[in-house]
C-alpha cells in the first residue's frame, strides 16, 4: 500500500499556531507537554538547541516552523509522522509513540498553542482531522513577516545599479588559475577541479613549522560548510544568509552582506560563491540567485529562480565561465525534479536549463515507469561542477532519485540520477552521461565529477575525469572513449547488493557514507588522487507504505546509524587505481583535501585537527586543533610573498553533531615570519 499526502505548501504566508474550529481542534494536555520537555532535552536538544531554535538543526519554533506546518492541506498527523520517522537524529522510530506524542505536544506549546483536557493520541484518523490553523490575526500575534512583504519579487535591482565597482578576476585569470598560485579563484580552485596549488613555500621540509596567522570568527547560526575563494588578497565566504569578505592575510572583515529571506525557505547550508569581473554570485535558501559588488558587498541584483516551497533551494557554490554561471537545485529528498542551468552574470537571466529528472517526452523520461499518482523526483545538484574550458564541456554530478529506498515503485533506472552528466556549456545540450548507481535504493548520490586530468594509462596519455559519491567508490572515466578506466573503493563496502527490506538491511556505506561534498585532489607530480571519505554504516528499513509530505524528507523508509564511525584519507595512483597509502581518522573525513607543489596533502578532521601529510607516503608532518569540526573548504594562496593555508572550521551540520562542533571560524596558517 502506498499512502500519499498531497499537500501543496503555500509560500509567503505568515501563520501562527492557534486553536482550529472544534471539529479539527489540536488537542494535548499540559502533562504531555511537560513530558515532552524531558524527552526533547534527552533526544532532540543536542541538534535543535535548548530553546528549539539555537542548535545546528532547523528551528522548531518561530515563523518558519509555523508557516511550514500550517500550510494548506497539512495536518497534525503529518507533523507526528515526520517527528517519529526522523527523530532522534539518525535513529528515527526508536522511541515509543507516547514519547513522540509528548514531543509534538511540547513543540506546539512552545509555539503558543494552549494545552487542554484531552490528550493527544496516535489515532491517525483523529490526527488527520486536526489542523494547525492560520488565522487572519496572525500578523498581530507575531509580526508582519512574510505576509506583510507580499508576493516575493521575481527580480530585485540593486539601488546602485547592476554594474559593480569592483573588478576581477577576469576571464583570463580564471582560465590561467592552474598556473598561478597567488589566488584560489573557484570552489575547487580551477575549472578542472584539481584542488591543487603550485605553491611550494610551505613544503615537506618546513611544514612542521606552520603556525596560526589569524582567525575570523564568523558569528552565525546553523551549519558551516563554506569553501572560501580568494582573489587579490580578499577572501569570500558564506553562511546560510551572510556573504562575507575578509583580508586573506589578517582576517579583518572588509564587508558583510546579509540576505533577508523573502519567500518560503529551507535553512540547510551554503557552500560558497563564484567570483568574476567584480561580482560575487551565490544562491540563497529561498530560491534566489544574487550578485554582490566584490568591492563593497552591496546588492547588484537578485533573481528568484527556485521555489523552496516545493523543496528547491541552493546549497552549492556556482561555477562562472565567460558571461555565464552554472548552478543546480538541492535537495533530492524533498522530491524536487532536479535541474542544472546557466544564467547570465550581469542580471541572472536564465540562458538554458537541463532537466536531470526529464519532463514527460524528454529523452530519459522512459526510464521512470512509476504509477503517475506517486510523486517522484530527485536528481538534485549540491556539489561542485567541473569544466573543460578548451572544449566547452560542463560536467555535472547528480544525486539520488526520490523516494530514496523503495526503488521498485519508481520503475526503471531513473535517468539521469546518480550520473556523471556532460553538457555543452553554451547550450546545455547533453553530450554524454554515465550512470554510476542505477536503481539506487541506498541514497548513494554521485557527488563528484572532478578532477579532470591527464595521465598515462597503458602507455598512452589520456584525458580522464574522476568521479566519486556516497557509494564509496572512486571511478575514473576516459573523457574521450567514455569507458571506465578503474574503480577503487575508498571506504568499507558491505551488503552493497542487498535490497532494503522492511525487516532492515545493514549495509556500508550508510546514508551518510562514502565521499560527501568535498572530493578528490589531484597531485600531478606524484600522479595521485587524494580522497577524503566517510566510513559509517547504516541499517536501512523500508516502510510498509510510502508517504509524501511536501517539504519534508521523502525516503520511503528510515535509517538507524551504527554508533562507531571513522574516516579515511586515501592516496590512489591516478593511472592504475592502486592504493598508495591510507590514513585512518577516528571520525568521518568530510572537509576538503588540498595538495600542493610543496609535496603536501592537507586535510581536516571532524575532531577539529588540521593535518599536513607528505603526499608521497602519507607521513604526518603537522597537526593543529582548530577548536571545531572541519567540514568546509581548505585553500592555499599567496599574499605579499607569503603562502597561507585557510581552513573552514566549526559546526558542519546536525548530521555530524557527534563530532566536536565548535563555532564557525576561518583559521589561517603560515610559516613563522623571519625576524
Amino acid at each position: 500500500m502506498i499512502r500519499i499526502a498531497k499537500a501543496p505548501i503555500a509560500a509567503g504566508v505568515l501563520v501562527v499556531l492557534c486553536a482550529a474550529p472544534s471539529e479539527a481542534q489540536v488537542q494535548f494536555t499540559l502533562a504531555q507537554s511537560d513530558a515532552g520537555r524531558e524527552v526533547y532535552a534527552r533526544a532532540c536538544a543536542s541538534c535543535h538547541g535548548a530553546r528549539l531554535d539555537d542548535g545546528v538543526a532547523i528551528p522548531l519554533v518561530g515563523t518558519a516552523f509555523q508557516q511550514k506546518w500550517s500550510a494548506a492541506g497539512k495536518s497534525l498527523d503529518d507533523l507526528f509522522y515526520i517527528t517519529k520517522s526522523t527523530m532522534p537524529r539518525n535513529a528515527g522510530a526508536t522511541l515509543k509513540d507516547d514519547e513522540y506524542l509528548a514531543v509534538v505536544a511540547y513543540m506546539l506549546s512552545q509555539n503558543g498553542h494552549t494545552a487542554g483536557e484531552v490528550a493527544l493520541t496516535a489515532d491517525g484518523t483523529r490526527l488527520r482531522a486536526m489542523r494547525i490553523a492560520s488565522p487572519a490575526a496572525a500578523a498581530g500575534a507575531g509580526g508582519a513577516g512574510l505576509a506583510a512583504r507580499g508576493q516575493a519579487p521575481e527580480f530585485i535591482r540593486g539601488a546602485g545599479g547592476l554594474a559593480p565597482r569592483g573588478t576581477g578576476p577576469t576571464d583570463a585569470d580564471l582560465r590561467d588559475a592552474p598556473a598561478s598560485g597567488r589566488d584560489w579563484l573557484m570552489h575547487t580552485r580551477d575549472y578542472a577541479g584539481t584542488r591543487y596549488s603550485p605553491l611550494s613555500q610551505v613544503n615537506v621540509g618546513n611544514a612542521a613549522s606552520l603556525r596560526p596567522a589569524c582567525l575570523y570568527q564568523v558569528d552565525a547560526p546553523g551549519s558551516f560548510q563554506t569553501g572560501p575563494v580568494v582573489h587579490d588578497g580578499t577572501m569570500y565566504l558564506t553562511t546560510h544568509t551572510a556573504t562575507i569578505a575578509i583580508d586573506a592575510a589578517t582576517c579583518r572583515q572588509k564587508w558583510r552582506h546579509t540576505w533577508t529571506v523573502l519567500a518560503a525557505n529551507i535553512p540547510a547550508n551554503n557552500r560558497g560563491v563564484a567570483i568574476k569581473d567584480g561580482r560575487v554570485i551565490r544562491g540563497t535558501t529561498d530560491g534566489y540567485l544574487i550578485a554582490l559588488d566584490a568591492q563593497s558587498g552591496t546588492l547588484l541584483w537578485a533573481r528568484r529562480v527556485g521555489d523552496a516551497a516545493k523543496g528547491e533551494t541552493f546549497t552549492m557554490a556556482p561555477l562562472v565561465y565567460d558571461s555565464l554561471f552554472y548552478i543546480g537545485v538541492a535537495v533530492s529528498e524533498f522530491a524536487v525534479k532536479g535541474w542544472v542551468a546557466a544564467f547570465r552574470t550581469d542580471n541572472g537571466e536564465r540562458v538554458w536549463r537541463f532537466n536531470i529528472v526529464p519532463a514527460p517526452g524528454e529523452p530519459g523520461s522512459e526510464t521512470w515507469k512509476q504509477n503517475p499518482e506517486i510523486p517522484m523526483g530527485g536528481g538534485a545538484v549540491w556539489t561542485p561542477l567541473a569544466l573543460d574550458a578548451a572544449n566547452d564541456v560542463l560536467y555535472v554530478s547528480a544525486a539520488n532519485p526520490a523516494p530514496d529506498f523503495p526503488e521498485a515503485i519508481r520503475g526503471g533506472i531513473n535517468l539521469y540520477t546518480n550520473s556523471l552528466i556532460a553538457l555543452n556549456a553554451r547550450t546545455g545540450k547533453l553530450a554524454w552521461y554515465d550512470q554510476m548507481v542505477p536503481n539506487d535504493d541506498h541514497d548513494w548520490d554521485l557527488t563528484q565529477v572532478s578532477p579532470l586530468y591527464r595521465a598515462r594509462v597503458g602507455g598512452q596519455m589520456r584525458n580522464l575525469v574522476a568521479t566519486a559519491g556516497k557509494d564509496g567508490v572512486l571511478r575514473v572515466v576516459d573523457r574521450d572513449s567514455k569507458k571506465r578506466v578503474f574503480e577503487t573503493p575508498v571506504t568499507t563496502l558491505l551488503n552493497t547488493e542487498a535490497p532494503v527490506t522492511t525487516a532492515g538491511t545493514h549495509a556500508c556505506p550508510g546514508i551518510f557514507g562514502g565521499v560527501q561534498w568535498n572530493g578528490p585532489s589531484f597531485h600531478p607530480g606524484a600522479n595521485v588522487l587524494v580522497v577524503p571519505a566517510v566510513d559509517w554504516c547504516t541499517t536501512f528499513y523500508l516502510d510498509e507504505s510510502v508517504r509524501f509530505v511536501p517539504g519534508q524528507n521523502y525516503l520511503g523508509g528510515r535509517v538507524v546509524m551504527d554508533s562507531p564511525w571513522k574516516g579515511w584519507l586515501t592516496a590512489i595512483d591516478a593511472s592504475t587505481g592502486a592504493v598508495r597509502w591510507k590514513y585512518q581518522s577516528s571520525a568521518p573525513m568530510i572537509g576538503a583535501a588540498t595538495t600542493t607543489a610543496g609535496g603536501l596533502a592537507f586535510a581536516g578532521e571532524l575532531g577539529g585537527d588540521f593535518v599536513a601529510f607528505n603526499v608521497a607516503n602519507g607521513a604526518e608532518l603537522y597537526r593543529f586543533n582548530t577548536g571545531g569540526a572541519i567540514g568546509g573548504g581548505l585553500v592555499t594562496y599567496e599574499v605579499a610573498g607569503t603562502q597561507y593555508i585557510a581552513v573552514a572550521s566549526g559546526r558542519p551540520s546536525a548530521y555530524w553533531a557527534n563530532a566536536r562542533p565548535g563555532a564557525p571560524t576561518i583559521v589561517v596558517f603560515s610559516l613563522p615570519r623571519a625576524r
